[in-house]
């Protein structure tokens, strides 16, 4: 697995996650229950994480839609 997205919106993690299934790349988010560590503030990024063999065409994916990869 190759990190794709970093991010502390979750919208912009849904949205890429959508676009990714709509694309019939899989992938994987981490970091999802950090938020009962930090008190719910979100300042833990969340990670999208893709296949090492799709993260090329992930990012294409990203890019096309003007999601920054925030890496």
């Amino acid at each position: 697995m190759k990190e794709l997205l970093r991010s502390n919106d979750p919208t912009i993690i849904a949205f890429a996650s959508a676009l990714l299934s709509g694309e019939d790349i899989d992938c994987f988010e981490l970091d999802v229950n950090m938020s009962v560590l930090e008190g719910g503030i979100g300042i833990f990024p969340r990670r999208l994480m893709v296949r090492a063999d799709d993260h090329d065409a992930a990012t294409r994916v990203m890019r096309d839609n003007e999601i920054p990869l925030g890496l």
